[in-house]
């Protein structure tokens, strides 16, 4: 029988958790505090003197003089400064050389982005979030045995677009960097191997990872949803079981996220245990470690506000779109959020909306991308609209879904506009077109603009379902040179064009 250490590391796990407890009354100080550190630490560095980070050091105000001193940016604003670090120059966004950089989903300009990971944030945010996602499922699980058996870590790879090589530097999936720089430790209690883990080509690498997971005693999985899915399924199918609780008896929670986890749920449900597994979602984009469920009643995410990101929240919707930071935020309001990082972000536009579900402390649930929404027709349907409404549809129909994409179809021939969503189905409904009757009320339901829009097909018709051919996303991805397993690229859920859905189409017509 295997050691069960989580008894002997489940006190410092907890301990760490309880000092979340009171942030309800601090938050002010420990986001000034973390300000501060930063600031202090880039002094001397290019963009520290550009914007004059000792004068803003000085200031009583320093969160004033801050926002007052340094402009908000997005990532074409800061590229230039980035590809100096890639280059090998030093002290140019954050102190001392730079040599790993995470590949993210392109702007809008079609170019992917390169977002530093350095020593301070690799030490100071993501391997700290990491362990606060541990830390509170401990603490909200005393029976836990994570401990006593392995975690499956799906992860990326390192796979350089940029056209060029630097000695010394690495360009690939976040993940891929986690991976290679995590302690030797670690290796003791994960799967699969490193090598396995940073296997670059998927058709290698799935056989791979479900060989190793097959002789595993695999208590906790790390991931993607819809990644995990995909190998879940084929390491089910290798044992010749229906669930993967039949192959790891001992699995009992999933730490998820990069995408919602809402239309996937039942399906994990289904091949796991119930009565014995739990789910925990976390907020870890290229950017950094930003958010952790601390609580199962609520599937609202706690904000980490001590782990060097000093964070700002720009209003979506009203007149008054200015900054406010963390302590000034409203329940219930969506804001577009602004990071400030050891990775050497500073003041800058991360693309990401949240929804604020409770303040004192803040927790947040994921509202979706600035430029992820459908607004053709004046409906301002946004990702997380889409993502509830697919979860419930799922659940009244009977079926699950692996992907899907929408995006406007425009008036022609006579033709309301009407949205077109394109369905790679785990389990496809009796009928298409009764799910998008079901998907068009679960969306009304949500989104007031989308329900007037609706109303009497007057302005928006009926939205049509299609239904992809299996496998459809998983070569999109590839083509694109984007399909790693873990990775942080994930299929866009919404378009306000159609560039990508008709590209989609075309695969599905020339397979």
């Amino acid at each position: 029988m295997a050691i069960d250490f989580t008894p002997l590391v489940r006190p410092g796990f907890v301990r760490l958790a309880r000092r979340t407890d009171s942030w309800a009354e601090k938050s002010d100080d420990i986001q000034r505090d973390v300000l501060r550190g930063l600031l202090s630490r880039s002094r001397t560095i290019d963009y520290g003197k550009l914007y004059g980070f000792r004068d803003i050091l000085r200031e009583k105000n320093i969160v004033e003089a801050y926002r007052a001193r340094v402009p908000l940016v997005d990532y074409e604003a800061v590229r230039p400064l980035v590809m100096r670090m890639i280059k090998g120059e030093p002290d140019v966004l954050w102190r001392g050389r730079c040599v790993d950089f995470a590949q993210s989903s392109g702007t809008s300009g079609g170019k992917s982005k390169f977002i530093p990971v350095t020593g301070d944030s690799l030490s100071g945010n993501h391997y700290r979030g990491a362990a606060d996602a541990v830390a509170h499922y401990l603490r909200l699980v005393p029976e836990s045995r994570m401990f006593s058996g392995k975690g499956f870590i799906l992860g990326g790879s390192f796979s350089n677009t940029l056209g060029f090589d630097v000695p010394g530097v690495h360009v690939g999936d976040l993940s891929a960097t986690l991976i290679r720089k995590i302690s030797p430790l670690a290796n003791f209690v994960r799967i699969p191997d490193k090598k396995t883990a940073l296997m670059p080509d998927w058709e290698t690498k799935l056989p791979a990872l479900v060989e190793a997971a097959c002789r595993s005693d695999v208590t906790n999985i790390s991931g993607v949803p819809s990644w995990f899915l995909t190998v879940i399924r084929k390491i089910a199918e290798a044992r010749g079981v229906e669930k993967i609780s039949d192959v790891w008896p001992n699995l009992e929670v999933f730490f998820h996220g990069g995408i919602s986890f809402e239309p996937y749920r039942d399906e994990y449900l289904r091949l796991t245990d119930p009565a014995k597994m739990h789910f925990l979602e976390t907020y870890n984009a290229s950017e950094g470690f930003f958010a952790v469920q601390n609580d199962f009643d609520s599937r609202a995410m706690l904000l980490v506000i001590d782990r060097d990101v000093f964070y700002e929240f720009i209003p979506v919707e009203g007149d008054d779109r200015s900054p406010r930071p963390v302590w000034e935020v409203e329940k219930g309001r969506v804001y577009e959020m602004v990071i400030s990082s050891s990775n050497g972000l500073w003041r800058y536009r991360l693309g990401d909306t949240v929804r604020i579900a409770q303040t004192n402390p803040v927790k947040i649930t994921i509202a979706g991308r600035t430029k992820s929404f459908i607004n053709a027709f004046g409906e301002e349907l946004m990702e997380d609209n889409a993502e509830k409404a697919m979860a419930a549809a799922c659940d009244r129909t009977g079926s699950s879904i692996l992907n899907y994409t929408a995006a406007p179809q425009f008036a022609s021939k006579g033709k309301k506009g009407r949205h077109q969503w394109l369905v790679e189905w785990g389990k496809a409904p009796a009928d298409n077109a009764e799910f998008a009757v079901v998907l068009d009320e679960e969306l009304r339901k949500l989104n007031s603009d989308y329900d007037a829009k609706r109303s009497h097909s007057i302005f928006l018709d009926m939205p049509e379902v299609i239904s992809a051919t299996p496998g459809l996303y998983d070569r999109w991805l590839k083509s694109a040179g984007s399909h790693k397993l873990g990775g942080q690229r994930k299929v866009p859920r919404l378009s306000n064009d159609r560039q990508i859905f008709d590209n989609l189409l075309c695969m599905m017509e020339n397979k």
